[in-house]
């Protein structure tokens, strides 16, 4: 079962307080400085020199091996940085600007969440730009790609596509190479900016051809809310190596485990034969064999990112929407989205690339269903598939769901593995579907 104390949001723990920065309650964001979400990716660009013709793209990556010189050899010999440093701002205005709506609306007339992530993957590279700038130097020597999202957390509140969204975010904790960002998400309701979602993610500072790993500036808590910031950092990276030491491709499953997949063995054996080999389903579960979707992306230059691979951002957008069209299809019924943890970009994907991505119902508990994204590609040329990601979406769908039930070990590792991240969920669930939001 599921913790019995569970965190909501912690919105107003995960940022700088108000007097470093944050706009809050009847404040205009209109009227601060902050970046508009057109100016993010445009800012990326200019950071990196990345040209917006995708025929100039071998050129700026030449000239970025200029840069070399400019990384540092060690941390030591770069100057530490501040949280309200890397402190950003950017205003998505779809009330006060409505020709921005449709990109962002769905048929059921609220936000689409997949567009959410690409925001927050390009609001997290460029939080990370800010905190390694280097005031001397017009273009960053450094290439900073996302690594993983650690977590998103939804809140009780829901999209609309007429009211102002307000994303902020700062780094939170350094390492050597790597970087966390925390990042929140606010809806203008009234003359207020309410909370609508907490989100870690971690990125990585790589050398200016992006071949290798780059030392980025060591960070400095200045207050005791930022030192218990970096401290949750610290807690994160452990958390992370704990749980892949004991993933279920390395480690043997639980006792307590073992003891829910004989179970279920055992709950699918035909009671009119003595045989292991006859399976029959109890009654309102469904295989999980059957609870698959998949499809076919092709990598266009369009979906590119600075660096001239693809877009995380719309990887993440792809494999949700797949993941909302699964869940919805297994259970019958619209889905919302709870909780996203645990997204490792373990390969770029390449422009031109044959993506592939296959989404199955792992576990299900009342009207929740866990999703895993398996995403990999191919090329044109080569046909051997490489995995480059793997995603775990949590719903909720508004009646209460079948059960899932494995029919091989492999299976059965999936459901356990769905079980646990299910179990990590920091949302209760006692929260409504109305507070939810669609693709």
């Amino acid at each position: 079962m599921r913790r019995a104390a569970l965190r909501l949001c912690a919105l107003g723990k995960g940022l700088l307080t108000p007097g470093r920065g944050l706009t809050q309650g009847s404040q205009d964001p209109r009227k601060q400085g902050i970046f508009h979400i057109h100016e993010v990716r445009d800012k990326l660009r200019e950071i990196v020199g990345a040209s917006t013709n995708w025929r100039d793209h071998v050129k700026a990556m030449e000239e970025r091996k200029l840069l070399h010189s400019f990384l540092a050899e060690s941390q030591k010999g770069l100057p530490p940085r501040r949280m309200k440093d890397s402190y950003i701002e950017v205003l998505l205005p779809l009330g006060s600007e409505p020709e921005l709506r449709e990109k962002y609306l769905t048929v059921q007339n609220t936000v689409r969440f997949g567009r959410i992530l690409e925001d927050l993957d390009s609001l997290g590279v460029l939080i990370c730009y800010m905190h390694t700038k280097i005031h001397s130097v017009k273009m960053s020597p450094l290439s900073i790609v996302t690594a993983l999202v650690d977590k998103i957390d939804m809140c009780k509140k829901s999209l609309s596509p007429e009211q102002d969204i307000k994303f902020s975010g700062h780094v939170s904790w350094v390492g050597k190479t790597s970087m966390e960002v925390k990042m929140q998400m606010f809806q203008l309701h009234g003359d207020e900016f309410c909370p609508v979602l907490d989100a870690t993610f971690v990125m990585v500072a790589r050398d200016s051809e992006n071949k290798g790993p780059a030392f980025v500036n060591p960070l400095i808590p200045e207050s005791p809310e930022e030192e218990e910031l970096f401290r949750q950092g610290e807690s994160n990276k452990g958390r992370r190596i704990a749980f892949s030491s004991v993933s279920l491709l390395k480690m043997a499953p639980s006792a307590e485990e073992r003891t829910t997949v004989h179970e279920m063995f055992l709950n699918t054996l035909d009671p009119k034969t003595i045989s292991f080999q006859s399976r029959v389903l109890p009654p309102n579960a469904v295989w999980m064999e059957n609870s698959k979707l998949k499809s076919l992306e092709i990598c266009h230059p369009q979906e590119r990112n600075i660096f001239n691979r693809i877009f995380g951002g719309f990887l993440m957008r792809k494999a949700y929407e797949l993941a909302w069209a699964t869940a919805c299809s297994f259970g019958g019924s619209r889905a919302f989205v709870v909780a996203v943890d645990d997204i490792m970009f373990q390969k770029p994907v390449e422009v031109g690339s044959l993506l592939f991505l296959s989404s199955q119902v792992c576990f299900t508990q009342n009207n929740y269903i866990q999703v895993r994204v398996h995403s990999e590609v191919a090329s044109l040329q080569n046909k051997e598939h490489t995995t480059t990601n793997v995603f775990h979406f949590t719903f909720m769908s508004e009646k209460e769901v079948p059960l899932v039930f494995p029919r091989t070990y492999g299976e059965s590792m999936l459901y356990l593995d769905g079980q646990r991240h299910f179990n990590s969920m920091s949302v209760p669930v006692t929260l409504r579907k109305d507070n939810f939001v669609e693709p």
